[in-house]
């Protein structure tokens, strides 16, 4: 058997890497949005407002033809993969043979629940409590999926039930391997942040293609809600991703170095401008969204300050540790590290930055909720005083830890990193509940209008949505570079031509790529969408007429 396959000159890895990327975002968002739409569609049943069960149903509406899209490029990847890898093929079916019949009949069930749900919306209007156990059900198929494709994920790089020789010993120790419930809760969380990102990039482009009022109304509003998604999940996802981190280096120090702190180290610069970018961009929204409710100018004064904080935090993120120079270069400065900025690029300084931004994140959307109300409870001024003590404590915590951790070994700087994520969780915990009761009774003093927002905001949502699936890319590239030269880590080497790590640069190029083809599709899936919408309102049309 021929062990790799060349076509037209092109790369194995790749062909490979492209499908299996594209696959993994349209994967990605369809797991998402079905839990969007279940979500909002329970809201508007116990609230009975119909605004919500027609978004849920806008929702419903882009998961049918994303399935479909993703199924067949599921299909090409399956067959990449038989084709220009056979003999790891081989190896991988005989460990995950019965998980692979598994996860095609998840599939199966998914699909057929998916149709149900959304073909049988109207059918199903007087039996709610039946449509939502169908998006149940759609939900749990989806889940389930990720669930089984993460065990093959993660038994490449930790690999777990096979013998050093490859043997298999224990079908369950290979799926339950030490990366593959934290790769699970990370996929999940990123998933709703991807995913809500792409539905307010979805609502962006109606929003400046809007014919009338009540369009740009309805959009801006389904813009809204996405970036709520997004931000909702992005606060908690590097605590996720500091959990995968840590399995890593547990499992295998030196594949943890590779990671962190080997080949790939500045990938993590280019990573924290991408996930800048993100915040950024998140606020900026928020900020801008803050000028179409009545009484919030009162607030507008703390944006600068809150500005100020983010672009020191961001500056601080991407500091490198190291210059990128030559060795004349390096001779005539003097040395390969800046004297001041280079304690900047040490891991204790951007644990801390990072929460920080969050917290000012957290911060944006709470005077975002607060504008145009003015609380009435008795306690008010009490617990206002008690909600910014805990933010303003938990900041000076974080930043105490941040500067400790340049005085104590490594063993204990990786714990303060630890330390510093409960204490934002903290936060979160403690003070969402405390402001929704300072506000659960108040007197609102401006109303929300929708519609009146400038078309940067919504080029905004597109950009943030650009840089999700842009940074989705280049993460992937760092989690399957981590295992160098071996399709499973120490137990199959890949011994092609490509077996090497590549540049940062050509990643950039591979990630960048696949960022284009995958927005023409999403495109291309916005098109047929609108164009299904707008067929069914001319049906409705013509019935009523």
């Amino acid at each position: 058997m021929v062990d790799y396959v060349t076509i037209w000159g092109i790369s194995s890895r790749d062909i490979s890497w492209v499908f299996a990327q594209l696959h993994l975002n349209l994967a990605a968002f369809v797991i998402a949005v079905p839990t969007f739409a279940l979500i909002v569609e329970i809201i508007g049943f116990k609230t009975g407002d119909e605004r919500y069960d027609n978004l849920a149903k806008d929702f419903a509406r882009l998961i049918t033809i994303s399935l479909s899209l993703t199924s067949i490029l599921g299909a090409i990847f399956l067959f990449v993969i038989i084709v220009l890898y056979p003999k790891f093929f081989s190896y991988f079916s005989q460990i995950f043979g019965g998980t692979m019949v598994f996860y095609a009949m998840l599939f199966f069930g998914e699909f057929i629940a998916a149709y149900l749900y959304y073909y049988g919306w109207d059918r199903l209007k007087n039996k709610k409590l039946l449509h939502i156990f169908i998006g149940f059900f759609l939900n749990s198929f989806g889940i389930a999926i990720m669930f089984v494709a993460n065990a093959w994920v993660t038994f490449m790089m930790m690999p777990s039930g096979v013998k050093e020789t490859g043997e298999l010993y224990s079908l369950w120790e290979a799926i339950n391997n030490p990366g593959w419930w934290p790769l699970n809760v990370h996929r999940l969380i990123a998933n709703l942040a991807f995913g809500g990102a792409i539905v307010a990039a979805y609502a962006a482009s109606n929003f400046l293609s809007a014919e009338n009022e009540k369009e740009r109304e309805y959009y801006d509003w389904m813009g809204y809600v996405g970036n709520f998604i997004a931000v909702s999940a992005l606060i908690p996802l590097p605590f996720a991703g500091y959990w995968f981190g840590l399995e890593i280096y547990k499992y295998d120090q030196q594949m943890g170095i590779t990671l962190m702190g080997g080949v790939l180290s500045w990938l993590w610069i280019l990573q924290a401008i991408i996930i800048g970018v993100i915040f950024l961009g998140i606020n900026y929204y928020l900020w801008i969204g803050m000028e179409r409710i009545e009484g919030a100018e009162r607030y507008r004064k703390y944006v600068p300050a809150l500005l100020l904080v983010m672009t020191i935090c961001f500056i601080i993120w991407f500091t490198p540790h190291s210059l990128v120079a030559s060795l004349e270069e390096a001779r005539k400065i003097g040395a390969t590290l800046h004297p001041i900025l280079s304690v900047l690029g040490i891991m204790t300084a951007k644990n801390t930055v990072v929460n920080i931004m969050i917290l000012s994140t957290f911060l944006s959307f709470i005077i975002y909720r607060r504008s145009g109300k003015i609380p009435i409870t008795s306690w008010a001024r009490l617990g206002n005083f008690i909600f910014f003590s805990i933010i303003a404590v938990v900041a000076g915590y974080i930043i105490f830890l941040g500067i400790r951790g340049y005085f104590v070994e490594t063993t204990v700087r990786i714990n303060y990193s630890m330390y510093q994520v409960l204490a934002v969780l903290f936060v979160f915990i403690v003070c969402t509940p405390l402001d929704v009761a300072i506000y659960r009774k108040s007197n609102v003093i401006g109303s929300i209008k929708w519609g009146h927002m400038p078309p940067r905001s919504q080029y905004m949502l597109i950009v943030i949505a650009v840089s999700f699936t842009w940074l989705m890319g280049l993460m992937g590239f760092a989690r399957s570079s981590s295992r160098l030269n071996w399709h499973v880590y120490k137990i199959m080497e890949d011994t092609s031509h490509s077996a090497f790590v590549p540049s940062l640069g050509y990643a950039a190029k591979i990630v960048s790529l696949i960022t284009i083809i995958f927005f023409i599709m999403i495109g291309v899936i916005f098109f047929l969408t609108k164009m299904l919408e707008h067929r069914q309102e001319e049906k409705f049309k013509f019935i009523k007429e």
